[in-house]
Formats: C-alpha cells, structure tokens, sequence
C-alpha cells in the first residue's frame, strides 16, 4: 500500500486496500503491491496487471459496503473453460483486503505521509492468525510475509542516478531515469550546456566540475551513474572515484578505441583491475540504438538488468536464451554497429 501513499496520504474517506502478502511461482506483482478502493468507487493501483483485478474490485466495494473485516483471498490459474477468474501466468498469489480510516489510525496516516514526502517508513500488517489486518508502524526492512505471518512494507527514498555530459542522450536519458522511480541529476562543467531548460526531467542540473560535485554527494548500493561527458580531462578524475564508490553501477559512453583509451588511462591512474571490472563501456545494451531515445532505453535496459540480475538476452528462447532460426543458442556473434556519436561498437 505504501507505493500509493501520494495518492492515499491525508484520505478523510475510509478505503479498502487489497494487498499482495505472498506469491507462489510466476506472478506479475510482487508482496507488498495493492489495489485500492475509495469510497466514491475510484479504484487505484493493481495486483495483477488486469487478470483478476476486476474481481478484487468487486470484493474491495463490498467491503467497504459491509462490517470491514480483514480477509484473505487466493488466486491460481485460471480453470480450464476460463470462466474463472485467475492468473493466465500460472502462479498463485494471496490478498489481504482490509479497510482503513486514516482518522482513526494516526500511526498510518503519519507513515503514509511519510512516505509521500519520499522518506523513509516501514509498515507492518499482520496476516495470519486471530490478529490478522493488525498495523504496526516500525523501522524494519522486508517487502514479504515472514514466518510469523506478518507483511512488512517499506518506503525508502527515490535512488539515485547521477548523469554527467550534459548532451542531447543525457536529456533522453534523464527522461528514462524518471520513469524508472530514480531521483535524476545531470552535472556538466559547462553552464551554457547544464540548463534546466535542456533537461526538464532531471530533478536537479548542477553546473560543476563532475568528479568534485560526485566528492560531496551521498551514494549508496542503488545509485546508478553514467558517465557521458566524452572527454577524458572529465572522464579519468570521476571514474577514478566514482569505481571505488559503493554504488551499484557506472557506466561510460563512448566507442571501443575510446574505452581502450579510457582503461589505460585509469589503469595509470591508479585503479585495480577488479574496480576496472565494474566498468560498464562502451554503455548500454546492444539493441541497434541510433537515436537519443533509443540509446537511452539501451542504458536503462542495462541498468535495469544489473539490479535485477537479467542476463538482457531474448526471452523467447527459453531460460533466458536468445534464438537463431528458431532455436536456442548459447550465445550470439552480434555483428551490428551502432554509430550514434558513441562511435561504432
């Protein structure tokens, strides 16, 4: 429920929130995910991505109609004459469907309105036993049903990705970033390039020297940082540091001479070969990408596979392998250029 609480934060209506507590093999969302009913009938959010959000629709309205006792609710794949409601991907999901009057619960109203203002906040439901729908508010750190049958939610603030180069993929690229849920920063030293005008996606456009603007920021293990800028007086000071960082991914844009260039560079500056190991570059995935747009969705699409551990191969393969003539392989030759101010790679 967290993930509505912009919408949810300061609700002087009661509501009704199914939420996901467990899932079993393939399910499109995960513990933690809710669907929320309001009492003029808008319905926020979804739990399944539509296969069975019509039914949980209904049972949310009759509880808002009726005495408001918590219960849970499962479902599996859909039956075989597909009349039923159920999931078409083959796994099981459960749903606690509770309903809240933030009036009368200023624990939650307070956590809900922390995290609207992107802090941090952790929320507890019990969801087993004769205390089930029972909210705790408190600072721990699971989005699942433990053992002891409680759901814990969490709120931490936006990640982070910093972009430096302010150019015209940096732009398409802070968009992506946006989209994505990151808090985005571009940084260039040049203040006729670095405008907020240019970027109006970016949280913030910091005119600044990229390696000392990265000394004083605050990074942890989801900040994801790409390096655009093209030019080694930019390129070696904030790879030096930004590799010995605790983040959970660099990247660097540029063609394979420029990232030879660039290894020798930063090898003689000092770093190790299993920090020059984190490097992602030339960046991106290779998916044909010429224009902008399309080279940023090649960075995002790595970035995404990095934190989620995708190996960014084809799924119609099977198990995550690619195909060639309809079968899978285990691995493909791409010999596809891209010229698109990278160079060719």
């Amino acid at each position: 429920m967290l993930e509505l609480a912009p919408a949810l934060a300061g609700s002087t209506e009661p509501f009704v929130a199914a939420t996901v507590v467990s899932v079993r093999g393939s399910a499109p969302r995960q513990p933690g995910a809710s669907l929320v009913v309001t009492a003029d009938g808008t319905m926020l959010g979804n739990v399944s991505g539509g296969c069975v959000d019509a039914e949980v629709y209904q049972a949310c309205q009759e509880m808002l109609a009726g005495d408001g006792t918590p219960r849970l609710m499962r479902f599996g794949y859909s039956d075989a004459d597909g009349l039923g409601a159920g999931l078409t991907c083959g796994g099981t999901i459960e749903l606690l469907l509770r309903r809240y009057d933030l009036g009368a619960e200023p624990d939650l109203a307070a956590a809900l309105a922390a995290a609207a203002r992107d802090e941090p906040v952790a929320v507890s439901t019990v969801v087993r036993g004769p205390d089930v729908g029972r909210v705790i508010v408190a600072g721990v750190v699971a989005d699942a049903a433990d053992e002891s049958g409680t759901l814990v939610e969490r709120h931490e603030p936006a990640p982070r990705m910093l972009i430096f180069g302010a150019i015209d993929h940096a732009a398409a690229l802070a968009q992506a970033g946006t989209f994505l849920g990151y808090r985005v920063t571009v940084c260039d030293a040049r203040a006729t390039f670095a405008t907020a005008a240019r970027f109006p996606h970016a949280a913030e456009v910091v005119v600044d020297w990229p390696h000392r603007y990265l000394a004083g920021q605050r990074v942890d293990a989801r900040t994801a940082i790409c390096v655009l800028t093209h030019d080694p007086r930019f390129d070696v000071p904030l790879l030096t540091a930004a590799l010995r960082l605790p983040v959970a991914y660099v990247g660097a844009m540029g063609s394979r001479r420029t990232h030879t260039d660039r290894l020798a560079r930063l090898r003689a500056a000092g770093l190790t070969d299993a920090e020059l190991d984190r490097l992602h570059s030339p960046i991106g995935l290779d998916i044909g990408a010429r224009t902008s747009p399309e080279i940023a969705l090649s960075i995002a699409a790595e970035i995404v596979a990095q934190r989620r551990g995708g190996a960014g191969l084809p799924l119609r393969g099977g198990a995550g392998l690619p195909l060639r003539g309809g079968v899978p392989v285990h691995r493909l030759d791409h010999g596809v250029g891209i010229f698109d101010g990278q160079g060719t790679r």
